[in-house]
């Protein structure tokens, strides 16, 4: 489903501008002169139209009759700041307006919109209670079992396939405990990107599972280290740097497979060499061990830290994509349509600066 639906009259205007926004939901662009039939019901219409004349004006009412939800939200990006402005927001209904100058603005208003407006499958939240249950149980135990991760990996899995990856990131971020919401979400990535890759199901599975077990070695790292409320020091971080050899010695001999077991030692590992905690380069370093740690590091990204607000999807990818050399670029390039949603066009063909109605849209 379409989270956001662009009207336009100029569609290719709107696609260029708004581009920065597909890192932040699933987006459509709708003609306002060529309008397809649509079902959806988007959580936020954006109207990005220049020339709001009479018929536009009715054309807009119109689709905004057909396509918004009563809880829906309406941006109106204002190409003037007179009274008429402001007068068509009123009429049309328009819970926010952004000027057509500002909109560097956006983005923050439409994740916090996507934010106030998310609709979660409540199935999303009753598989991520699950995997949260496996986590708090392992943690609370310090032990695991073959069983109890096969539980949490299925969970993971039928979230991912039932609700998507955005609502996951939304569920996810409720929980309190944020050593869980981090493996959480990194079991999340990993279970999406496995999809996007278009792994035969074994393989999914594994780097699922996989991820849901990488950061297991935390349950013997002190709570005080774990849930410290800023940064920490180089003597807690030399400890909490233990955490991968210590997943590995609690994995080991309990029959989980050697990759699995690599991934628990290694994903913080990188291919120049400078990672923990044996200082593997790119040639000892397998595949799954690398799938892991690009969601592993998106992941961090993306999470609220103490000291540090969340990082949009597109700002976390540009960092991400910026570690090529040190992660995998080839892996980076591929995650890259996990998490920023491509632009879909609504329209019957091409516009952009065609005339309507004797007007000329503006470039």
């Amino acid at each position: 489903m379409c989270e956001l639906v662009i009207l336009s009259d100029d569609t290719a205007r709107s696609e260029r501008r708004f581009r920065g926004l597909r890192g932040l939901v699933a987006i459509a662009l709708c003609d306002l002169y060529d309008p397809p039939e649509l079902s959806v019901q988007p959580l936020i219409i954006v109207s990005d139209v220049r020339e709001l004349s009479a018929d536009a004006v009715s054309r807009l009412r119109a689709l905004l009759g057909r396509m918004r939800p009563p809880d829906g939200r309406l941006v109106l990006v204002a190409h003037g700041d007179g009274p008429r402005s402001r007068a068509y927001a009123r009429v049309l209904g328009a819970t926010e307006t952004v000027p057509a100058s500002d909109l560097d603005a956006l983005p923050a208003l439409i994740e916090r919109l996507v934010v106030e407006t998310g609709r979660v499958p409540l199935s999303a939240m009753a598989h991520a209670e699950r995997a949260r249950q496996f986590l708090s149980d392992t943690f609370n135990k310090g032990i695991l079992t073959q069983a109890e991760v096969q539980n949490g990996t299925e969970a993971v899995a039928r979230a991912i396939g039932a609700a998507g990856i955005l609502d996951w990131i939304r569920v996810v971020r409720e929980f309190d405990d944020a050593t869980h919401q981090h493996i959480l979400l990194v079991a999340g990535l990993a279970a999406a990107f496995a999809g996007t890759l278009g792994l035969a199901a074994p393989d999914r599975h594994r780097l699922t599972k996989a991820a849901l077990l990488h950061d297991v070695g935390k349950t013997k790292v002190p709570a005080a280290i774990l849930t410290k409320p800023g940064r920490l020091d180089a003597a807690e971080m030399a400890i909490m740097r233990t955490h991968a050899a210590a997943g590995h010695a609690m994995l080991l001999g309990q029959g989980f497979e050697a990759p699995v077991l690599a991934v628990a030692r290694s994903h913080h590992e990188m291919l120049d060499g400078s990672g923990y905690p044996d200082g593997l380069d790119g040639r000892d370093i397998p595949d799954l061990v690398r799938l892991v740690t690009v969601c592993d590091v998106y992941g961090a990204l993306i999470e609220r830290r103490p000291y540090r607000a969340p990082l949009g999807s597109a700002e976390a990818f540009g960092i991400l994509d910026g570690m090529a050399g040190r992660l995998d670029r080839v892996l980076i390039g591929a995650f890259k349509p996990v998490v920023i949603a491509p632009v879909i066009v609504l329209e019957g063909k091409p516009s952009s600066t065609r005339d309507r109605a004797g007007l000329r849209a503006p470039a």
